[in-house]
């Protein structure tokens, strides 16, 4: 399977069969939405992007995705899906997701953030952009004192940033009770050295025991945190922790084929938008209203259904603002499993049924 950057062809209705990376036969639908570019592919297993948007000039906007693997990284790519070596991170143990958090104020001044989950030391890493330099001290420890199995492996990672401009990390793990605590929120400051220190704040979350928590979104405007609970569905509640734990609501159930996966959010105009979810296995995103229906904010009805190139889907991102010529309305980044990310126009995942920011 080739590994080069993709553009985009109008697409054909032709029914064809492929063996993809995982050895597994695919049928491949030509209808489906293919990506403007495909990544430059990594050397083991890629799970979760993030994109960082370059407040000075977002045509220099990075693509941050894990290389899920024991001698594992964080690997940096441009617009066009090229590695930047120069910033990729290598030799990290199993780094899961990531996530962007902006203006954390560390050294006095305020620095833009990539955290990931690294699952066998238990720890939080964390680096600063765009020049990816760590500033975690070795890393943080979450779910600390924890002792059922899978407890400590971490997994799914969000970032809160509430109207008071106070960073929060929100963070999920492989395994958990079903009842108040799947998920651990923690403040961030600067340690009075220029890293990062944590502070827990809450433990909040159901869990079905179906399978796993991976995928966590988290809504600043609007304050909500979504997270997918894989075969049941998607969960929501407040990100503030001063709001409670009550979940506010359980959405998606019986939408899937396979797994409900990455969670996402494409904003539009006044507040209103969607909510993104990937059905693995299906080479498909599930689309649903992100403000509600009819008044009723916490209904998120199915929107429709988009079928896209990318296969096994376990992470995507969403930014809805223009970063190039390429991306004049937004970039959807979702990971395929032959060791690449997929760098979708939102154009052409829109098509003529969703809006598309002007």
């Amino acid at each position: 399977m080739k590994h080069k950057n993709l553009i985009y062809i109008a697409s054909v209705a032709v029914l064809s069969l492929t063996i993809s990376c995982n050895g597994r036969a695919q049928q491949i639908n030509n209808n489906e939405v293919k990506p403007l570019y495909v990544s430059d592919p990594v050397d083991f297993d890629t799970d979760d992007p993030a994109i960082w948007v370059n407040p000075a000039d977002p045509a220099k906007s990075l693509v941050i995705g894990t290389d899920k693997d024991t001698n594992g990284g964080l690997y940096v790519f441009d617009l066009k899906g090229k590695i930047i070596k120069s910033k990729t991170v290598k030799g990290l143990k199993r780094p899961d997701n990531v996530d962007i958090a902006y203006g954390l104020n560390l050294g006095g001044k305020k620095t833009d953030i990539a955290v990931t989950t690294e699952r066998y030391t238990h720890k939080l890493r964390m680096y600063s952009l765009p020049d990816m330099k760590p500033v975690d001290g070795g890393g943080i420890p979450v779910f600390v004192g924890e002792t059922g199995t899978e407890y400590r492996d971490l997994m799914g990672i969000s970032m809160y940033t509430d109207p008071k401009g106070q960073i929060y990390a929100i963070v999920g793990r492989k395994s958990g009770p079903k009842e108040g605590g799947y998920l651990w929120q923690y403040l961030l400051a600067d340690d009075g050295k220029g890293n990062v220190k944590a502070r827990l704040v809450r433990k909040f979350g159901s869990y079905s025991g179906k399978k796993e928590i991976e995928a966590i979104a988290v809504d600043t405007e609007l304050g909500f945190v979504y997270y997918c609970d894989e075969q049941f569905g998607v969960r929501k509640y407040y990100a503030d922790p001063a709001k409670g734990n009550q979940e506010l609501a359980l959405f998606g159930q019986g939408d899937f084929a396979v797994d409900n996966e990455g969670v996402a959010i494409y904003k539009t105009a006044e507040n209103n938008g969607y909510i993104l979810v990937s059905d693995q296995g299906a080479r498909q995103l599930k689309v649903y209203s992100r403000t509600g229906k009819g008044g009723a904010k916490n209904e998120h009805p199915l929107l429709m259904t988009i079928k896209y190139s990318a296969n096994q889907t376990d992470g995507i991102d969403v930014v809805s603002v223009p970063l190039n010529a390429d991306f004049k309305h937004g970039l959807l980044v979702a990971m395929s499993d032959d060791k690449t990310f997929h760098f979708y126009r939102w154009e052409d995942l829109a098509g003529k049924k969703l809006e598309v920011n002007r």
